[in-house]
C-alpha cells in the first residue's frame, strides 16, 4: 500500500512538469508517401531536404518515415486520398492524376503558360490561395508548384516540327498535357510516370513528354534517342501542378509549436523553394541524354509558333469547361496569366 502511494506521488509530480508532461505529447513521427524514386532528384534534392528541415526546426520533436517509390502500397492515382483518409501523413503527387478532380489548376498545365517554375510556383500558391481556395480543402495544403519546361523525348524518329508528330503514341502526365498532345497530332496516351520505362521498352508507347530533370530517374535517356526542346526564352510546352499536402486531422492534432513548424516550411516561400530546386536539376537531366550522344533539337520560333497555333483551342476548351462547372474561366485564367507575370518580374 506504501509502496503504491509513492508511485501514485511520483507520477503526480511528473504530471505537473509542464515540460516533461509536454515532451511527452509533442514527439510525433509523420509519414511521407509519394511516387518518386528513391535515387530522383525530386526525393533526394527537395524531399528529404524538406523532412530534414522541419526535423531539425522542430528541435527533432518531429520525425519522419519516409517511403519513396509506393512503399506503402497503392497506386499513385491514390496518394492524395492515402493524405485525405490518413492512411499515410504527407504527400506528394500531381492532382492531375485524377482528371477533371481538381479542374481550376488545371490553368497551369495549358500549352504555353509558363517558362520559370520558381515564379510559376509562386503564382500557383496564390492563385489557390485567391482564386480558388476550397480547391483541396480536404487536405492541409503544405505546397503547391510546377516543374520546369516540358520536353517531348521520342525513341525512333526525331520530332523537329508539328508534322513529326503525327501517329506518334506519346505519354502524356495530365488531362490538360494529354488535350495538347491530341492537339499538335500525336496520340496521347495518359500514364503515372514510373510506368513509363516499361512503356518505352515494349513499344507501348513511341515517346513520352516530361521535364529533363526527371529523365535520368526513369531512364529516359537510355529509352529515347531524341529530344525536343523549346527555347529558354519563351514559354514552355507545359508544364505539371504538384501538390504536398498532410492529413487535416493529424495536422491539427500537432501542438502549437509544432504547427507552427509545418507552418514555417509550407506556403508561398516553401512551393517557390520546390519549384526552384526542380527546375535547377533541368542541366543534369539534359546532359545524360547529351552524353549518350542523343539528338538535342531546339525549336525555332517558327517551329514554337506552328505548336502555339494548333494548341491555341485548348485554353477556350478549358474557359468553357470551367464555365459549365460554374467557375468563371476567363477570370481564373486571366488571374493564373497575371500572377505568373508578377511573380516572373
Amino acid at each position: 500500500m506504501k509502496r503504491r502511494s509513492l508511485v501514485q506521488g511520483a507520477a503526480a509530480s511528473l504530471l505537473g512538469v509542464p515540460h516533461l508532461a509536454g515532451l511527452a505529447q509533442q514527439t510525433v513521427t509523420l509519414k511521407f508517401h509519394t511516387f518518386m524514386a528513391p535515387m530522383s532528384n525530386v526525393w533526394l534534392s527537395m524531399h528529404k531536404p524538406w523532412m530534414d528541415k522541419v526535423e531539425k526546426d522542430s528541435g527533432g520533436r518531429i520525425k519522419f518515415e519516409a517511403y519513396p517509390a509506393m512503399q506503402l502500397g497503392g497506386t499513385p492515382v491514390q496518394l492524395y486520398d492515402q493524405a485525405r483518409d490518413g492512411v499515410v501523413d504527407i504527400v506528394w503527387t500531381l492532382p492531375g492524376n485524377t482528371a477533371g478532380r481538381f479542374p481550376r489548376i488545371e490553368v497551369f498545365e495549358l500549352p504555353f503558360m509558363m517558362s520559370n517554375a520558381e515564379a510559376t510556383s509562386k503564382a500557383f500558391w496564390e492563385y489557390m490561395q485567391t482564386q480558388c481556395p476550397d480547391e483541396f480543402k480536404e487536405t492541409q495544403v503544405i505546397a503547391l508548384q510546377v516543374h520546369g519546361p516540358g520536353v517531348i523525348h521520342t525513341a525512333s524518329k526525331p520530332v523537329k516540327s508539328v508534322a513529326d508528330l503525327r501517329g506518334l503514341k506519346l505519354r502524356g502526365p495530365t488531362r490538360q498535357v494529354t488535350k495538347l498532345l491530341g492537339s499538335v497530332g500525336a496520340i496521347p496516351v495518359g500514364m503515372p510516370l514510373p510506368q513509363i520505362p516499361d512503356a518505352l521498352s515494349k513499344g507501348t508507347v513511341d515517346g513520352c513528354v516530361i521535364p529533363w530533370e526527371v529523365v535520368p530517374s526513369v531512364k529516359v535517356h537510355e529509352l529515347t534517342k531524341f529530344h525536343g526542346e523549346f527555347a529558354a526564352s519563351g514559354p514552355a510546352l507545359y508544364t505539371t501542378t504538384f501538390v504536398m499536402a498532410m492529413n487535416k486531422p493529424r495536422y491539427d492534432s500537432l501542438a502549437p509549436d509544432l504547427k507552427k513548424v509545418i507552418d514555417a516550411n509550407s506556403g508561398l516561400a516553401a512551393s517557390a523553394w520546390l519549384g526552384k530546386t526542380q527546375q535547377g536539376n533541368d542541366p543534369n537531366g539534359r546532359k545524360s541524354a547529351s552524353d549518350r550522344g542523343n539528338t538535342i533539337h531546339t525549336f525555332t520560333e517558327a517551329e514554337t509558333q506552328e505548336f502555339v497555333k494548333r494548341s491555341a483551342a485548348i485554353d477556350d476548351e478549358w474557359v468553357a469547361d470551367m464555365d459549365k462547372r460554374g467557375f468563371k474561366g476567363a477570370q481564373l485564367l486571366s488571374s493564373a496569366k497575371a500572377l505568373i507575370a508578377k511573380h516572373r518580374g
